[in-house]
């Protein structure tokens, strides 16, 4: 007995509805497969980040001062680092789209702010644990603190604006524009703790700044540059899936398109 659907659904029926859920999953049209260097990035971003929790836990020494909360500094950082490295790949995407009009870098810059804004809470969130036994105090409105939250929203914002608009281009246009003004903020927030009056600690001092709360030991610089080097390679991996699966979608969402057109 034959079931006659409406609408698009009935037509999405009609095409793929006796066909075999994994023959549509599956097929080369749909769905490529994973490329050996992509399978070798997963791997080596799997180790790499591995490596790096051990040797935060049992290579860099406790730190006399904050003991064992100190650790999250590790993470927290090189969540930001990645943070503002996928805005900063958004933002070249951006430029280069509009100069060759080419929407797979739409697709780079949209994946670059995902992983950017989900990397950016990260470090936000590992920050305030950090604040806790530091400051007493999960969040104040310090200038770094503020115009990282600042940041966050900014691109937030853009995820917002993709939705709003439902011709491709045009959605393209924009969202390249917005990403390339948005990412004054990215330089500002790294600078704030140089241009404002803060508490937040400066990692990279020089000369009479006394910013830093603690000095690293060899080994905590060891663990802290292996870990921004970890991360860098898990932001690469997560970004050339989230091409991927961009690709996918516009795939899938052509496909939609032409059966609506049928």
């Amino acid at each position: 007995m034959e079931t006659n659907y409406p609408g698009v659904f009935g037509k999405i029926y009609r095409k793929f509805g006796r066909l075999p859920i994994y023959s549509i999953v599956y097929n080369s049209d749909h769905m490529q497969k994973m490329p050996k260097a992509l399978i070798a990035l997963d791997g080596l971003s799997i180790i790499a980040v591995l490596i790096a929790t051990g040797m935060v836990f049992f290579y860099a020494p406790l730190e006399t001062t904050m003991g064992a909360v100190q650790k999250v500094f590790y993470f927290h950082v090189s969540a930001g680092w990645v943070g503002m490295l996928s805005f900063l790949a958004t933002t070249i995407c951006g430029i280069i789209y509009l100069l060759e009009r080419n929407m797979k870098w739409d697709l780079a810059g949209q994946a670059g702010v995902e992983i950017g804004l989900v990397f950016t809470l990260v470090c936000i969130v590992s920050g305030s644990i950090w604040a806790r036994p530091t400051w007493n105090t999960w969040w104040i409105w310090d200038p770094r603190l503020t115009t990282a939250a600042i940041m966050a929203l900014i691109y937030a914002a853009y995820l917002m604006l993709r939705q709003g608009i439902e011709e491709p281009e045009r959605r393209a246009r924009f969202a390249a524009v917005y990403a390339i003004v948005g990412f004054i903020s990215v330089p500002l927030t790294f600078l704030s703790i140089r241009l404002f009056r803060t508490i937040h600690p400066l990692i990279i001092a020089s000369g009479g700044d006394s910013q830093g709360l603690f000095a690293m030991t060899p080994r905590m610089t060891q663990t802290f540059l292996f870990s921004l080097l970890a991360f860098s390679i898990l932001f690469a991996a997560f970004f050339w899936h989230r091409i991927r699966l961009g690709t996918l979608a516009k795939t899938v969402e052509e496909q939609k398109l032409s059966i609506e057109g049928d």
